[in-house]
């Protein structure tokens, strides 16, 4: 069991037995009560911000023991200005990768979501809506999203997606029903670029992402803005990258050729 899903568990055990004692001994000090509401609540806004902790939904980090290669993902796409350049390049460098298309993006170009198929690349889902307040939707909006998002895609390229990527990375204890729900395998990053803010540079991007090339490594990049309204440094930076993973000799792969090996490593369990 991840280390913040047992805090979680324990602060929740805890705070049971805060509510007991004030009733059967007497109410605890106001100091003491704020204090414990503001830690678990600090606890439960980690699990939510923070997906790699796997407080709430089990998630993919790293491919499994002896994984071989780099999974290269792509976010917050398809772009018609950006994806095809993303996809040349991945094809000249003979790297395959995967693509964590937004639904209503899919339903605008899919053309271009079946481009990705066709050159060999895997597709999973970044939500329909892109709501980036969606760990905080009721269950209902959370099922009802990814659904449609599901039946976007599968529509499109005949194929139902497994793989999730939350928008902005945050997780709810709904996410982890809905995804449990509809089969869907969670994954996450062992490096990323930061390249999805406006204000990032190719060679920042580069810098914080080169480090983390090694075997089994899960790099996070976007192949187009979550608004359209900026080219994402990371599209700038992938020739670099695709060098650095020549000169180090390591693979480009999809994440769901490690998944059917048997399951990634650091994967975050229930």
């Amino acid at each position: 069991m991840p280390v913040a899903r047992a805090l979680l568990y324990a602060a929740s055990l805890g705070a049971i037995a805060l509510v007991a004692r004030s009733l059967l001994v007497g109410p605890i000090p106001v100091a003491a009560a704020c204090a414990a509401i503001v830690g678990y609540l600090a606890l439960v806004l980690c699990g939510v911000f923070f997906l790699g902790l796997g407080m709430f939904v089990d998630v993919v980090r790293r491919g499994p023991p002896g994984a071989r290669g780099v999974a290269l993902t792509f976010d917050d796409g398809p772009s018609p200005e950006h994806t095809p350049e993303v996809l040349d390049l991945l094809d000249r460098a003979g790297v395959k990768a995967t693509f964590f298309v937004i639904g209503r993006k899919a339903e605008a170009h899919p053309d271009l979501v079946r481009a990705i198929a066709a050159r060999g690349h895997a597709i999973g889902l970044h939500g329909h809506a892109h709501d980036r307040l969606f760990a905080l939707r009721s269950a209902r909006v959370v099922e009802r999203d990814l659904a449609r998002g599901l039946e976007v895609l599968e529509r499109i390229t005949g194929e139902r997606p497994t793989l999730f990527r939350p928008p902005i990375g945050h997780t709810s204890p709904r996410i982890a029903r809905a995804v449990d729900a509809l089969g869907l395998d969670v994954i996450g990053w062992s490096a990323r670029g930061f390249d999805g803010l406006p204000g990032a540079s190719p060679e920042g991007v580069a810098t914080r992402v080169i480090p983390g090339l090694r075997d089994g490594a899960i790099v996070l990049l976007h192949d187009a803005a979550e608004r359209d309204d900026h080219a994402p440094a990371g599209v700038a930076a992938l020739p670099r990258i695709l060098a650095a993973m020549g000169q180090r000799n390591l693979a480009g792969v999809r994440v769901d050729a490690w998944l059917d090996e048997g399951g990634g490593d650091d994967v975050v369990t229930r």
